[in-house]
């Protein structure tokens, strides 16, 4: 009997264990979906706003699905989400995950090869993204693979046999990458292969050759050799627009093939042994009244469990804060690890800081300074004049995270080119003493801020000089916005961000990068409010591309701070947008508005800019012009000629003779 009551006991318990566990996914799982989270830095749908990292049951997250028991996760779906990241090594501790779905989005960096620990995956969707790099071997390792997309990226490198090694692989898609090298296949028999034989057997076959794919498209990358006999069954146009030898399909040019790698050989992979299924709830039949008796004795100590937590929570409730064991606190270092694209600055000139510190006497020139950077002045040896900008952070503070939007923020900086723009001329990064810097063409005549509002008296600019500013600035931004993809924001468009050359043309340069690495960083959902003058959009972290028209009502304070030489902000009279608007569609009180220390303006210059400033500052989002739109009106309606100055000089001189 005592016995009896010891084995009841035992069951009991193990039931109450099977209970509590039963629809609890596993923490490692969670705690991978979590960093999966973190890695994301924009989400304009707002597709992950429901990932309560509180809530240790992700299975009612979007984009999730779990087993039947609610204790896998074993399909993460996030297609066409728009999406901007990159990806998080540590999904490959899903081990159940079937389906990996993250086509249609914006993720960066390059494929982890960690993702070779996901045994169980059979769909693995990565097509139209921007990743990077090769495509690492080790995805050979995911043996129950049927379907790889990878279409539409910007990946390099060969195409590793060991792909040879997904026996169940039946589609393939790596079109429009920049992949080089031979396609790794052979067959050593004579027989032809055609659609009908290619389930036939793979003896005698290597790379390839030895996969029965139903559908593979190669085509638009840099693929060079002979197509394989063995794949002569998929259709010509899977391998259109690559360097390959061949008459009847349309290839590159020669001298976009120039610089393609030769085709090699390639060593025969031989398979790995295929997996062995694990039945994940499978279980020897019970009898009734046993199952009966667990329920029943599961569900009374469960309930007892429940009210004891929710005891403790209610007792916690008292405390200052909760513990959540598998949340990092904000003082510990970032462990993420992050797959960083050694070819993404391939092309921008690095710097030594050996270099900069020689240009910048020892970095004793200082012109400007932040809280996040420092600007030092210098000059290249037989180059240039420069202003190199130094980060302010620790390297003890610098994450993988960090240091790669780094990166992307040096390499989106770089494609910039325009008379009206600040040139980018590369960047410096080294590790001993820890360094990151940007370095820019210098304009030699300081800030607009600084032209404006620090100059000694005797200083002005003349009206017609003013306007050429405002419409450099218009044009400057119009190729930012309108003329590159994708289109570019200033973060924080100032006056300060307005450099002036040797002949007051302004360049918009964006010094204020730094905060914007910052604040994805720390995923600070705040938005910095200066009446529209920064551009981080308030509860997300948008792209900056997204907030144009943050930069049109920038534009629109900026013009107002040109014409009427009045700060953006004034302790006493407040915002300058709010003093103005009184005055903007008043005629008749219009000159108001203008500088007091200028003798004489153009009336109705005045008239055209009053009219941006209304549209710029419209609250409807119909209203709100384009700088397209707005530069034309500018362009169009305002006379910046020489003849225009004197002939405004001459009206004032006969007002005041005699």
């Amino acid at each position: 009997m005592k016995l009896l009551c010891t084995s009841l006991l035992f069951l009991g318990l193990v039931s109450i264990l099977s209970f509590v566990a039963s629809g609890l996914v596993a923490s490692n799982e969670v705690s991978a979906l979590t960093t999966f989270k973190e890695a994301v830095y924009e989400d304009p749908l707002m597709v992950l706003s429901d990932w309560n990292t509180l809530d240790s049951d992700p299975c009612d997250w979007n984009g999730v699905s779990c087993t039947e028991s609610g204790d896998h996760v074993i399909k993460l779906n996030m297609s066409g989400a728009l999406l901007r990241g990159f990806l998080a090594p540590e999904i490959g501790k899903i081990t159940y995950l079937q389906e990996l779905i993250l086509d249609g989005n914006k993720l960066i960096g390059i494929i982890p090869k960690e993702w070779s620990a996901l045994k169980s995956l059979k769909v693995l969707d990565l097509g139209k993204n921007q990743l990077s790099g090769p495509i690492p071997p080790e995805i050979g390792n995911l043996t129950e693979i049927v379907k790889i997309n990878m279409r539409s990226n910007g990946l390099t490198g060969r195409l590793p046999p060991e792909l040879a090694n997904l026996k169940y692989l039946q589609e393939l898609r790596l079109d429009r990458n920049k992949l080089e090298g031979s396609i790794p296949a052979s067959r050593t028999s004579n027989s032809p292969s055609n659609k009908h034989q290619m389930y036939a057997s793979n003896a005698n076959s290597t790379g390839f050759c030895r996969l029965s794919l139903k559908f593979a498209d190669f085509s638009y990358n840099f693929l060079v050799g002979s197509i394989p006999k063995c794949l002569e069954y998929l259709p010509r146009t899977s391998f259109q627009g690559n360097c390959l030898h061949v008459k009847d399909i349309k290839q590159r040019t020669k001298v976009q093939c120039a610089g393609a790698s030769p085709a090699q050989g390639h060593p025969v992979v031989k398979p790995h042994s295929k997996a062995v299924h694990l039945s994940k709830h499978k279980g020897s039949s019970k009898p009734a009244w046993l199952l009966a008796l667990e329920i029943a004795t599961g569900t009374m100590v469960g309930a007892l469990f429940l009210i004891g937590i929710l005891t403790a929570i209610q007792r916690c409730n008292n405390k200052s804060s909760i513990i959540i064991p598998w949340k990092k606190s904000a003082s510990e270092k970032e462990q993420i690890a992050v797959s960083i694209d050694s070819e993404m600055l391939k092309d921008v000139t690095r710097y030594s800081r050996q270099e900069l510190e020689v240009a910048c006497e020892d970095f004793s020139n200082i012109i400007g300074s932040s809280p996040d950077s420092v600007v030092y002045k210098g000059t290249m040896k037989g180059g240039p004049e420069i202003a190199a900008i130094s980060l302010c952070i620790k390297e003890e503070n610098w994450t993988g995270h960090l240091e790669l939007y780094f990166q992307r923020e040096v390499a989106d900086l770089a494609r910039i080119n325009h008379e009206n723009t600040g040139k980018l001329l590369g960047y410096c990064s080294e590790s001993s003493p820890f360094t990151r810097m940007l370095v820019f063409d210098y304009a030699s005549n300081g800030t607009l801020y600084e032209l404006l509002h620090c100059y000694e008296e005797g200083f002005q600019l003349s009206w017609t000089r003013r306007m050429k500013i405002i419409i450099g600035i218009a044009r400057g931004l119009k190729y930012l916005h309108t003329e590159i993809e994708p289109p570019f924001t200033i973060s924080e468009l100032n006056s300060n961000a307005i450099y002036l050359t040797e002949d007051f043309s302004p360049k918009l340069v964006d010094f204020e990068s730094w905060k914007t690495i910052l604040e994805r960083s720390e995923k600070n959902s705040g938005s910095v409010s200066s009446q529209g003058t920064v551009c981080t959009l308030p509860n997300s972290l948008q792209a900056r591309y997204l907030d144009t028209k943050g930069n049109i009502y920038a534009f629109a304070v900026l013009v107002l701070e040109i014409i009427s030489g009045r700060s953006p902000y004034c302790k006493d009279e407040g915002y300058l947008m709010d003093w103005a608007r009184d005055y903007l569609e008043l005629p008749e009180v219009m000159s108001n508005l203008v500088d007091p220390e200028l003798k004489h303006f153009g009336s109705d210059d005045l008239k055209v800019l009053c009219e941006v400033i209304t549209l710029c500052i419209s609250p409807e989002p119909d209203v709100c012009p384009s700088m397209r739109e707005l530069c034309s009106m500018l362009e169009s309606r305002i006379d910046t000629s020489i003849s225009v100055e004197l002939k405004s000089l001459a009206w004032a001189e006969l007002a005041l003779s005699p």
